[in-house]
């Protein structure tokens, strides 16, 4: 089987959405996204302004996503829906995302839940990320250095 990765567009927002309220660890429901002020409309505008959202197909279905800010540097979203995960999707908008990245910053980060049995910490240490210091009270910031730096 095969996963394709295309670029998201604005009216992809609402499958986003999906996806990202899908997952079982680190879950969020719309509304404490709003709160966070991931919204609709903050989405849209971001696909809009430049290419920075990928979402990866696997037979045909959305199976998960990315997104960047190209602008910070920052890994801003990875998530893959629960009954896909172990496919190698994830592996894959991540070098798409990194690659992205890399063409305009040196050392990128994330921001994820510091927890460390959350699936995502081991996920980006396999990866090459490293723990670069926390941020707050529950969330840590990882940081990759472009390759042959």
């Amino acid at each position: 089987m095969t996963t394709t990765l295309r670029l998201a567009s604005a009216s992809d927002v609402e499958l986003l959405f999906d996806i990202r309220t899908s997952v079982k660890q680190n879950h969020l429901s719309r509304e404490q996204m709003h709160e966070l002020g991931i919204t609709s409309q903050a989405l849209s505008e971001a696909i809009g302004k430049q290419p920075c959202a990928w979402i990866a197909e696997w037979q045909q279905e959305a199976a998960g996503f990315a997104i960047v800010d190209l602008d910070q540097g920052e890994l801003f979203a990875l998530f893959v829906r629960p009954q896909h995960e172990g496919k190698g999707i994830g592996q894959l908008l991540l070098q798409q995302a990194e690659h992205a990245l890399f063409q305009r910053h040196e050392v990128i980060h994330l921001i994820t839940d510091g927890d460390e049995r959350m699936r995502a910490n081991g996920f980006y240490r396999r990866l090459g990320w490293t723990v670069a210091g926390t941020v707050d009270a529950r969330d840590v910031r990882f940081e990759k250095c472009r390759p042959g730096r």
